[in-house]
């Protein structure tokens, strides 16, 4: 691996990961539920639940089937299913880009992933080009990982929309073992995903984080400007300073989002936004506590 990969970790590892320690988890507990021999917690029963987890004593009680939880103490296969497309290499300035925001996120997850033996893999997907990483353990996997985010995607891999749909295909026949897959992506891309999703939610757990420049919350004020498709290369002249354009910006982007979390909700994933302008250390625990809270 390169001087510069290691450079990369070491650098996240002491502004990032070490921010984390004693915020997260326990010494030998993983963050995600699933199943296991340790009794967790006991919920109420929905029909997408296994019928072996209905615990007959407390739902005798309360007059409603409950179902056991349990914390997943064995190893831990984990797949990061990372977006490459052009859209996110979108940002930069005074923030960092959406790319170097999921490069910097993925290898953190990746090293609280492997801790403890838990073995991780990752699939880096644009449009022509795909690239698997076999799941493995320890620091050369982090650092491989690393090492291939640092490389550029070529050029021939844009002029047209993400299919995102292809995306989520892809990581479902990648793993036949039931796996956590964490998917980065800023979901911009061709509709009629969410069935994809859905399939890869119902075998595996699946935690979609979408990654967010804020420009695309919220349109700053900056003129006449040549706002450009970075997906398809089309263009459009766009008067920035007008306050009813900012306004309709503003509603449709809620809108969007909005759409987006429904969607990632509905399909059984747990659905997560960072902003390319949020701290990571909070971005990391926000993601872990929700997904705690996740009904199962």
């Amino acid at each position: 691996m390169t001087a510069a990969s290691d450079r990369l970790l070491r650098r996240l590892e002491w502004q990032v990961l070490r921010r984390l320690d004693g915020r997260l988890q326990g010494g030998h507990r993983t963050v995600w539920r699933g199943v296991g021999i340790d009794f967790a917690d006991l919920r109420a029963y929905t029909p997408e639940d296994d019928v072996r987890h209905i615990d007959w004593n407390v739902t005798a009680r309360m007059d409603e089937p409950f179902v056991r939880q349990y914390t997943e103490d064995r190893e831990l296969t984990a797949w990061l299913v990372l977006d490459r497309s052009a859209s996110m290499r979108v940002g930069g300035g005074d923030a960092p880009g959406k790319e170097s925001v999921l490069t910097e996120l993925a290898i953190c997850l990746a090293r609280l992933l492997s801790q403890h033996g838990n073995r991780v893999g990752a699939i880096l997907y644009d449009n022509r080009h795909q690239r698997v990483i076999p799941p493995r353990a320890g620091r050369n996997q982090i650092l491989r990982l690393a090492h291939e985010l640092d490389r550029p995607v070529p050029a021939d891999a844009h002029g047209a929309t993400t299919d995102l749909a292809a995306m989520l295909r892809l990581a479902a026949t990648t793993s036949r073992r039931r796996s956590l897959f964490l998917v980065l992506s800023d979901f911009i891309g061709e509709p009629g995903w969410e069935r994809a999703l859905t399939l890869l939610a119902h075998r595996h757990e699946v935690v979609a984080v979408r990654i967010v420049d804020p420009a695309e919350l919220r349109l700053p004020d900056l003129g006449l400007v040549v706002i450009e498709d970075a997906e398809t290369g089309e263009q459009l002249l766009v008067d920035t300073g007008d306050p009813l354009l900012r306004r309709r910006f503003r509603a449709q982007a809620r809108e969007r989002e909005a759409a987006l979390d429904g969607a990632v909700t509905r399909a059984g994933a747990v659905a997560h936004r960072v902003t390319t302008d949020t701290d990571l250390v909070d971005a990391l625990v926000g993601m872990v506590h929700r997904s705690r809270r996740r009904p199962r």
